[in-house]
């Protein structure tokens, strides 16, 4: 083989490297002017407030470009517009974890502490707009919305201290209620008790022996024969009389 040859062969390898290189940097760059079109066309109806109409977009833009960090967020916009909090705000996390910038990095914290703040996630929120605010301390929306987050969650803890009061008075009433009526029935037993125990001594004076009330009886019966005897002479007497008087 020929020097000729080996430089005409060195020069073919050569030249086909070049063109794989630049089909794939032209590859790269069709692809990122596809999804930055579909970001400028998202943009468009975002600003119609046609937000389901931009997510989609925004998407078909990530279909391109998945590393978008731009349509990422903006996808985020999008769905937090449609109040899609939740979904908003994985968004906005992705777009955090994509970003290098520390002003869209910032941006992508404070977008994510709105969502969760929509959300009621207060805690959540709050840490969010600090993070926003270490990247960026002159995000004076995340100054602003942070101090409201805080106000917001101070007054949930104190709404929820003032119902566990109120929840441990009104259990402290129901135990002091049922002590008071236990302590009321224990009462009323001790006076039937007491009164039971008055009571049977006067029964017992009012009880009579066998041997008494034997003797009563007897003397009932011999009272009503006596009682009869003496009917039965007045009767005779009577008797006696009439024939006297018919005689």
């Amino acid at each position: 083989m020929t020097i000729k040859s080996l430089i005409r062969g060195k020069s073919v390898i050569m030249f086909l490297l070049i063109l794989l290189i630049r089909i794939s940097v032209f590859s790269h760059t069709a692809c990122a002017q596809a999804d930055k079109k579909f970001i400028r066309q998202g943009n468009r109806e975002y600003e119609k407030s046609r937000y389901s109409e931009s997510e989609i977009l925004y998407r078909k833009a990530l279909d391109k470009n998945k590393q978008s960090a731009d349509a990422v967020f903006n996808a985020g916009d999008a769905l937090y517009k449609q109040e899609k909090y939740e979904d908003a705000g994985k968004q906005f996390i992705e777009n955090i974890n994509l970003n290098e910038d520390r002003n869209k990095k910032s941006a992508g914290f404070y977008n994510l502490g709105n969502s969760f703040l929509k959300s009621n996630k207060l805690k959540e929120s709050i840490d969010a707009y600090k993070n926003s605010l270490r990247l960026n301390p002159q995000n004076l929306e995340a100054k602003y919305n942070l101090a409201y987050a805080q106000d917001l969650l101070q007054q949930q803890q104190q709404q929820q201290q003032q119902n566990q009061d109120q929840q441990q008075q009104k259990q402290d009433k129901n135990n002091q209620d049922q002590n008071k009526e236990k302590e009321q029935d224990q009462d009323q037993s001790d006076n039937k008790e007491q009164q039971d125990q008055q009571q049977q001594p006067q029964q017992d004076d009012q009880a009579i022996s066998k041997e008494d009330a034997e003797r009563i009886l007897n003397a009932l019966e011999n009272d009503e024969k006596n009682v009869q005897e003496k009917v039965k002479l007045a009767k005779a007497a009577k008797n006696r009389v009439r024939s006297a008087k018919n005689w």
